[in-house]
């Protein structure tokens, strides 16, 4: 098994500062042991106009049926009745694959890092690199004319320019076709740390087979390996799903993080910001006026106690005023944004008129905890095909929010910056154009009513912002008329005469054809 990196350069940046990136030296052939067999790292060129680092895996094929001795083979098809002569006798040795990947990561790890004390800075640098592999296993199917094959797929969109040819079963015998092995020469000018750990993650992928057991640990080597550009590559859930050896689980898991990363990157923040939703409500919530406790976002403002009876939670109130709004409204399909734990979710499931509930969250975390206040795991099968939660950020256009009826967006706006509510409007009143949009916010003026509220401050830690009635208005006004709606208004909780009511609703109705 056989890999060279090369790259070029000139008096001011040498080429054998290859050397430096590796941490080996040009001048010396080196041995290292790993699980698979001995790796060689020799430089079979080096001066400062080029340089060429060679890795040559020496696999123990008998060594290797050892170490799996007792597990399923883990090859394409996954067959466990196969001839015992062939666990001894494949191209394992020869071809590319998971194994070269492995030796990667022993040989070059602190390439891979991209650390080099030596030349502070130099790690940092893009470099043209070349990386020729003689024998590539690639397990795709044969791509059709005009098609691109998998490892352009995987390769072309970070950047590599691709030659891969197809190596034939036998030369002498062209009407046999070609075999599932590539030569594969790759051209780029990036990190070499980068491109290690492209390589590692890839080449699993561009075979489709592991060669050691797949572990829960894997989805968190491949995060790790493909920080910084996995979760941007249009390809994936394909790369995901092929390294993962298609276990489905861990491959779920996996694209969910990325997904989470991705919207974090989106939003400039990072992935434990925008996974921040869900806190620990009972620490946060303070019971009110003898009621129980309520979420985080309705502690400040539960309804104050009329008498000696127990209040109905605000959060309860704003719910049945949402319900009312969409039984007027006819609808059957409804989108729940920003959906948190789902107890919207859960009480429009209880009504026999929504037939569809979506309730997407950008928040993972809050995501889980619905699905498990849900059970949605334990629902019968008419109930669970009537909901479905997903991820997804509001401040994005998104395909799966179209044909809806309704969509809502309850105690959600208040917790964008205002530069992106743009961005929200579009998404929701641009692109999906639900019929109709019931939004809720609180209502800035009635937080002089709660004396647990320092003056000045927020109802939630978490709200970029709290709208006065009149400011409410001024943007449902301008939303409605930029996008073809009407809108109108109903307090939710009790309606002070002097400050209003603690929360504030808006009805948009879609008045325009969809466009």
């Amino acid at each position: 098994m056989f890999m060279t990196i090369s790259t070029t350069g000139d008096s001011t940046r040498p080429a054998t500062d290859l050397g430096f990136l590796l941490h080996k030296h040009p001048e010396k052939a080196q041995r290292f042991s790993t699980a698979q067999g001995e790796a060689h790292v020799f430089y079979p060129e080096a001066d400062e106009r080029r340089c060429t680092a060679a890795l040559l895996l020496e696999v123990d094929p008998v060594a290797l049926v050892r170490r799996a001795r007792g597990r399923a083979p883990t090859a394409p098809g996954g067959s466990t009745g196969a001839a015992a002569l062939a666990q001894y006798v494949n191209d394992r040795p020869y071809a590319a694959s998971s194994l070269l990947a492995v030796a990667l990561r022993t040989v070059f790890r602190s390439a891979m890092k991209g650390v080099c004390e030596k030349k502070p800075g130099l790690a940092e640098l893009p470099r043209p690199l070349t990386v020729r592999l003689p024998a590539v296993a690639s397990g795709g199917q044969p791509a059709a004319a005009g098609e691109r094959s998998l490892a352009e797929r995987l390769f072309e969109p970070l950047g590599w320019r691709v030659a891969a040819e197809p190596i034939p079963l036998d030369p002498a015998f062209p009407e046999w076709g070609d075999s599932r092995y590539l030569r594969l020469e790759l051209t780029g000018t990036l990190r070499l740390a980068d491109a290690l750990q492209q390589l590692y993650v890839l080449l699993p992928a561009l075979d489709g087979a592991k060669h050691y057991w797949v572990a829960p640990d894997e989805v968190e080597k491949l995060l790790a390996a493909g920080a910084g550009w996995l979760a941007e590559h249009p390809e994936r859930g394909l790369i995901t799903h092929r390294y993962l050896q298609r276990r489905r689980t861990l491959a779920n898991e996996a694209l969910r993080r990325l997904e989470l990363v991705r919207l974090a990157e989106a939003e400039g923040q990072e992935a434990e910001e925008v996974d921040n939703a869900v806190a620990d409500l009972a620490a946060e919530a303070e019971p009110v006026d003898g009621a129980e406790p309520v979420g985080a976002a309705d502690a400040a403002s539960a309804a104050p106690a009329p008498g000696p009876e127990r209040p109905v939670p605000l959060a309860v109130q704003r719910r049945s005023a949402i319900i009312d709004e969409l039984r007027a409204a006819g609808a059957a399909r409804v989108l729940d944004l920003g959906c948190g734990e789902g107890e919207l979710v859960g009480a429009l499931l209880k009504e026999r008129q929504f037939a569809e509930v979506l309730g997407v969250d950008v928040s993972a975390r809050a995501l889980a905890i619905a699905a498990r206040k849900l059970r949605l795991d334990r629902l019968p099968e008419r109930q669970a095909a009537r909901v479905r939660l997903v991820q997804g950020a509001l401040t994005y256009t998104d395909d799966r929010l179209r044909g809806y009826d309704a969509a809502v967006l309850c105690e959600v706006v208040e917790h964008l910056d205002p530069d992106r509510l743009p961005a929200m409007e579009h998404t929701v009143f641009g692109a999906a154009r639900p019929a109709t949009v019931v939004v809720t916010t609180p209502n800035a003026e009635y937080n002089v009513r709660w004396e647990s509220l320092p003056a000045g401050r927020f109802r939630h830690s978490d709200h970029r912002f709290e709208w006065t009635r009149a400011e409410f208005r001024a943007w449902a006004e301008r939303v409605a008329a930029e996008h073809g709606y009407t809108v109108s208004y109903r307090p939710v909780g009790p309606d002070d005469a002097e400050v209003g009511p603690p929360t504030q609703l808006a009805t948009f109705r879609l008045t325009t054809p969809t466009r």
